[in-house]
């Protein structure tokens, strides 16, 4: 393993005055600096890896690549080995197979939930959620049995882009988060202000992939009944507050505006008729801010518009492990196009940007996870040729 020591002040900074300017609550500033870490390269070479998920063990751990391979790798030594079974997936535009989570009871239930951009038999797409059981000693999957597909599917040529998604498991349930397929057309026909369709949308479904009958639009008329919560753009990270039982949402804006939600059953959160970004296209503001549109839930913590200082997340966590102490209760998300990792203090529901970690690296941050097993951080990037590292303290850190 190449350990790289990273010899840099902490960056402690309070949400900025922006963020502070929109009326958002924020947490307190850092008030001390960050422990020192050194990153050790645990793989190289993996193929646009999209999620990772730790066996219970914490010296192995599951990664997806989005070209559709499922790779095992251990971080004792950084061996890699493929796990065969896949669902065939469609790679294209931001397509193929992406999140990877194993079931709470693991192994006594051996499954492993995956989500992938799937085709039909006309070649149309859409997010699919699926189980499998895991075999490590044959090391594949056993038949993989398709629970959701966040339907209507959409030719490529339509759209290639927005599937998410990300899996989280709360009060006995599964969660899955799902994109808006990329829709342009900025009005309440938007496929996200559809409850018909789970674009854009937050389902909840029992662990065998049948619907709870306590979901909040089982009755509703036309509705799809897995819906959880809807009007999300495109969600690619969910993950349970430690102490509350809460889920929470971080997702992509459009040129900016990037969120994180609390998910409440039935809530409308606004896309795209409440939001803080513009049109990628022409630079437009599109829509008005969440306390200005009448039955929207609004962000806990949101970004501006442009893409100057946006957060663009991709994988989320509560740190938990005790090779941090400092960090204890905040919140790590991956910043895709500004390349690091954020740090985020968390007081209740109010959150506050306090650090930005491998900012120097180059690497677009796709998942984040804290080892089961010694508490450190783990992380991919994204990429055709890219590395899975952990963020380890210095000696003069560690006992």
């Amino acid at each position: 393993m190449q350990i790289q020591p990273v010899t840099r002040p902490a960056l402690v900074r309070a949400a900025s005055v922006a963020a502070l300017s929109l009326g958002l609550s924020v947490a307190p500033a850092l008030a001390q600096q960050s422990p020192a870490f050194e990153v050790e390269r645990i793989a190289d070479g993996l193929t646009s890896p999209w999620a990772i998920a730790f066996l219970p063990d914490g010296d192995r751990l599951l990664v997806t690549e989005r070209t559709g391979a499922l790779k095992l790798v251990t971080v004792d030594g950084g061996d890699v080995a493929e796990i065969a079974g896949v669902p065939e997936v469609v790679s294209e535009g931001q397509g193929g197979l992406l999140d990877i989570a194993l079931h709470p009871d693991y192994p006594a239930e051996p499954y492993v939930y995956l989500t992938w951009s799937g085709a039909d038999d006309e070649g149309r797409t859409a997010t699919h959620v699926g189980r499998a059981a895991l075999d490590l000693e044959a090391m594949t999957l056993g038949a993989v049995e398709v629970l959701f597909a966040a339907g209507p599917f959409f030719a490529t040529s339509e759209s290639s882009g927005h599937y998410g998604s990300r899996i989280a498991f709360a009060d006995g349930h599964m969660f899955v988060g799902f994109g808006d397929r990329q829709f342009k057309n900025f009005g309440a026909d938007h496929i996200a202000q559809d409850l018909s369709s789970a674009n854009g949308a937050i389902v909840r479904l029992n662990l065998d992939g049948s619907v709870p009958q306590d979901n909040p639009f089982v009755a509703t008329e036309g509705a799809e009944p897995a819906i959880f919560s809807y009007g999300h753009r495109n969600i690619q990270a969910l993950t349970v507050h430690p102490e509350s039982g809460a889920l929470w949402v971080a997702e992509h804006g459009e040129a900016g505006g990037d969120e994180i939600n609390v998910a409440v059953a039935g809530g409308n959160f606004g896309w795209p008729l409440a939001g803080y970004g513009v049109d990628y296209r022409t630079g437009a503001q599109f829509s008005q801010g969440h306390a200005d549109v009448e039955g929207v839930t609004a962000p806990i913590f949101h970004w501006g518009p442009g893409r100057a200082d946006n957060f663009p997340p991709s994988g989320m966590v509560f740190y938990d492990g005790a090779a941090f102490p400092e960090w204890q209760g905040r919140l790590l998300i991956g910043n895709l196009a500004h390349q690091y990792l954020g740090l985020f203090e968390v007081s209740g529901e109010q959150v506050a940007e306090s650090e930005r970690l491998l900012e120097d690296e180059g690497w677009r941050i796709r998942d984040v996870a804290v080892g089961p097993a010694d508490g450190f951080v783990y992380a991919i990037a994204d990429g055709a040729d890219a590395p899975l590292i952990r963020l380890v303290p210095t000696s003069d850190d560690e006992g």
